[in-house]
């Protein structure tokens, strides 16, 4: 106990592991936990409210979900997860993750397609933004202060892994306000930013 009746916590080094991705399905063996987002989740994010308001009555599809082995959440950690973002539309736009910026916004992020296609969506808060093309191989740094978003533009899943420092966090409120600049269209000539 310290002098203030504060306990002291000693932290103890984490033992090394070793995780199997799948490239493929985005499986993580083993993972701790797991997130899934479904259209219901998304209210907000998309332009068309009444076509997400119309998914969600026909059963809510999943959207995606990360699957994550747990780090604690204190500089020097890498956590690392795989994130499988299924193919469909709300409307005319691509699902998508919600995006985000990280808590701590002085934070970067790696992201390494695995396999399917899409594009990783970037932004600052002072008006910054880049949009880079995502598949297999494709190796994606995400500079500490942007905030990031994945968007599946292909016919099947979508999956990356990403590996970012264990203090990060997540920052979606302010997404939640502001939304991202760029939008990614399903139109008869392709793929289209908006």
């Amino acid at each position: 106990m310290t002098e203030s009746g504060d306990e002291t916590v000693t932290l103890k080094p984490l033992d090394p592991f070793a995780l199997i991705v799948d490239f493929r399905s985005g499986a993580l063996e083993p993972h701790t936990s797991r997130t899934e987002r479904r259209v219901s989740d998304m209210h907000g994010a998309y332009a068309d409210e009444q076509a997400l308001s119309q998914l969600v009555k026909d059963g809510d599809p999943l959207v995606y979900e990360v699957l994550q082995y747990d780090v604690p959440e204190e500089v020097g950690q890498l956590i690392c997860c795989t994130t499988v973002l299924q193919p469909g539309t709300v409307g005319d736009e691509y699902f998508m993750t919600k995006g985000h910026y990280h808590a701590a916004r002085d934070t970067g992020e790696v992201y390494l397609g695995l396999s399917g296609h899409g594009y990783l969506l970037l932004m600052t808060e002072d008006g910054g933004r880049a949009a880079k093309s995502m598949g297999p191989g494709a190796l994606a740094y995400v500079p500490p202060y942007w905030a990031h978003r994945t968007v599946n533009t292909g016919e099947e899943p979508f999956v990356f892994l990403a590996v970012y420092p264990g203090q990060a966090g997540h920052d979606y409120g302010t997404i939640e306000k502001t939304g991202f600049p760029e939008r990614v269209l399903r139109t008869p000539e392709g793929v289209v930013l908006r």
